[in-house]
C-alpha cells in the first residue's frame, strides 16, 4: 500500500463515524410553534427550538419567567428581525437563578427547552394562553452594530487644490 493514500484514508474513515447535527434534526421530525401553541399539552415533554424578542422577564420564588415575542429561524437559528412574522407569544421558565437584568426588554433569543404546558395570563384587556417551555439552553444574540457611514464628497473642501494644503490659496492674501 503506498503511503500517499493514507491521509485519504484517514479522513474517509473518521467522516463515515461522525454524525452532524443536520443528520440528528433531519432524523426526528421538528415541532413547530404553531403546533405547539395550539395544542401545548399535546406536546408536553417534547424538546423543541424557538426564538424571539424578550417582552420582559420576571424572578419568582421558584424560577425566572421570561415572556418572549416568538420569531421564526433563520438557518444559523437566530431569530429574523422582521416583527410582523411572528405567530403569537410564549413564555420561556428556567429554575436556576438568572438575573433578568442580563435579559432585558428588546433582546434577541434562541431557546431550546422542553414543552411544560400552557398558562393563562392576561394580556391587556383579554386573557391569553401562552405556550411554556422549560429552558435547556438560552442564546442571547448580542445586537447589531451600525456601520459608520461615510459621508460623500460633495464638492471642494480644504484641501482642494493642485498643491493639497489647508494653507494654500490661488490668490495672495497679504
Amino acid at each position: 500500500m503506498s503511503w500517499r493514500w493514507l491521509p485519504v484514508l484517514a479522513v474517509l474513515l473518521n467522516a463515515s463515524g461522525c454524525a452532524t447535527t443536520d443528520d440528528l434534526e433531519s432524523s426526528s421530525p421538528r415541532v413547530t410553534y404553531t403546533q405547539v401553541s395550539a395544542s401545548p399539552e399535546t406536546f408536553t415533554g417534547q424538546t423543541v427550538t424557538f426564538g424571539g424578542k424578550v417582552l420582559a422577564a420576571k424572578r419568582l420564588k421558584e424560577a425566572t419567567r421570561i415572556e418572549i415575542l416568538q420569531l421564526p429561524l433563520a438557518s444559523s437559528l437566530k431569530p429574523t428581525l422582521d416583527l410582523s412574522k411572528s405567530q403569537g407569544r410564549f413564555m420561556a421558565t428556567k429554575k436556576e437563578f438568572l438575573d433578568p437584568a442580563t435579559i432585558p426588554a428588546g433582546t434577541f433569543v434562541t431557546i431550546t427547552g422542553e414543552v411544560a404546558g400552557s398558562v393563562i395570563l392576561p394580556l391587556d384587556e383579554t386573557d391569553y394562553a401562552y405556550p411554556v417551555v422549560e429552558i435547556k439552553n438560552l442564546r442571547v444574540w448580542p445586537k447589531e452594530e451600525e456601520t459608520p457611514r461615510i459621508r460623500p464628497y460633495i464638492g471642494p473642501g480644504p484641501y482642494w487644490g493642485p498643491y493639497w494644503s489647508p494653507y494654500w490659496r490661488p490668490w495672495p492674501y497679504w
